[in-house]
């Protein structure tokens, strides 16, 4: 069955949205507790690109199927997760990369690099880390793991807060505010 990616963000509406993140089936990776941890020789570098022995996996669909057996354990660290074992995988940054935003509704929608549709809100808040100069966003996505907004992603974001609230430099998305500026 060939892979359909969702809508062009900007031509979906908060409801549509929504639908696509409710319609979409992750395994079952929180209720799974393999005996066995091994390293997956694998890598997901910090603009997103994900590593294998060193070389990089060009294919996207790959990168789609194990992005939804990441978890992040309590002390930092990544794997990907199957009933079997648990592989270690390294992390540079963030496990995400979001590479879009819409603002609809009250509600801050966001694309990730593999498609993944997160709407920011209470249960996926956005945190600020860096410096006033140079911020660096991190939308939470799913099992402790984060996606780092783009370049791009930020500016839109911070244009609207800026438009919104002026200096202080807040967004709020389904009614939890959260600052763009790092404490």
């Amino acid at each position: 069955m060939p892979y359909e990616p969702p809508a062009d963000l900007a031509g979906m509406s908060l409801i549509e949205i929504a639908q696509a993140v409710e319609s979409r089936k992750l395994p079952p990776v929180d209720q799974w507790d393999p005996p066995e941890t091994i390293d997956s020789h694998m890598r997901i570098a910090a603009d997103g690109t994900w590593f294998h022995d060193g070389s990089p996996i060009r294919r996207p669909a790959m990168v789609r199927a194990f992005s939804t057996l990441l978890v992040r354990g309590e002390g930092g660290e990544h794997f990907l997760i199957t009933p079997q074992c648990r592989q270690t995988i390294e992390v540079e940054d963030a496990a995400f990369i979001a590479v879009d935003v819409k603002l609809d509704d009250g509600a801050l929608a966001f694309r990730l690099n593999t498609d993944d549709l997160v709407v920011a809100g209470p249960d996926n808040p956005l945190r600020a880390e860096g410096s006033r100069e140079l911020p660096a966003i991190y939308l939470a996505v799913r099992h402790g793991c984060e996606a780092r907004l783009d370049r791009s992603t930020w500016l839109a974001l911070a244009s609207h807060a800026l438009e919104t609230g002026g200096e202080a430099l807040n967004v709020t998305s389904n009614g939890a505010t959260f600052s763009l500026l790092p404490q």
